[in-house]
């Protein structure tokens, strides 16, 4: 049974959650305070963590950090509408999607599923096939100039130099890749990367930010990642 941990301080938040995620089938442990949340994960790891960022103590920001030096958990924040700053920061230390308070909780359920279905999925079908037969889903290595990136293993080297990637940066490198030189929307590349029609597209904006800085020469003009004025991003090999 896959397993939720729910880190909430406000009881009614953290019930309501919780059992809706329980009606779907998942096994879900709540907890109240940042640093228990910690040292369950530490013990036991979850398969995903729902966080809210306001947390007594240790805050959701630092435990989202805390997380990511244990291992790749996947995690959803929980944010109030003014948090956008906050938002950027959780998504800069991986966080892997987050939702906005107030907010449905079947969206929230759609959410969890849509990470866990991505984190679960098999590396080498990410980022589905490309036009012409080049880099067809299968493929397991991908190059772009002094870019390699290995799929099965899960491997991005620049110039020979091991570069460490989230999840969902990985998803997004490999998708790109996968389609040089055609010009996504912000939202097209939610949808086919982060498998949702609806959602805020400022997250595929600090995802590509991140991108450049882990694999391009020059963030500032880069090679690869191109801004497509008007319209999005494309790949250029």
């Amino acid at each position: 049974m896959t397993r939720v941990l729910v880190v909430d301080d406000d009881a009614t938040v953290a019930e309501v959650v919780s059992r809706y995620l329980d009606r779907e089938g998942f096994s879900v442990e709540s907890v109240g305070d940042g640093a228990v949340a910690v040292e369950r994960a530490t013990a036991d790891p979850p398969d995903l963590v729902v966080l809210d960022l306001m947390l007594p103590g240790l805050d959701g920001l630092e435990v989202c950090r805390r997380l990511r030096e244990l291992a790749p958990i996947p995690v959803i924040m929980l944010t109030a509408l003014g948090e956008e700053s906050d938002r950027i920061v959780g998504l800069d230390l991986g966080a892997d999607d987050y939702v906005t308070k107030p907010f449905s909780p079947r969206e929230l359920v759609a959410r969890v599923k849509s990470v866990l279905r991505r984190a679960q999925a098999p590396l080498a079908a990410v980022g589905g096939a490309a036009p012409g037969g080049a880099g067809v889903a299968g493929t397991v290595r991908l190059t772009a100039g002094e870019l390699e990136v290995d799929v099965l293993a899960r491997e991005v080297t620049v110039a020979g130099t091991a570069v460490s990637l989230t999840q969902r940066e990985f998803e997004l490198l490999v998708y790109l890749l996968r389609h040089p030189r055609e010009a996504f929307t912000r939202q097209a590349l939610l949808e086919q990367v982060w498998g949702y029609t609806f959602g805020d597209t400022s997250t595929v904006t600090v995802h590509v930010r991140r991108l450049r800085e882990k694999i391009e020469c020059d963030p500032s003009t880069p090679d690869h990642i191109q801004t497509v004025w008007g319209v999005g991003y494309r790949f250029v090999p």
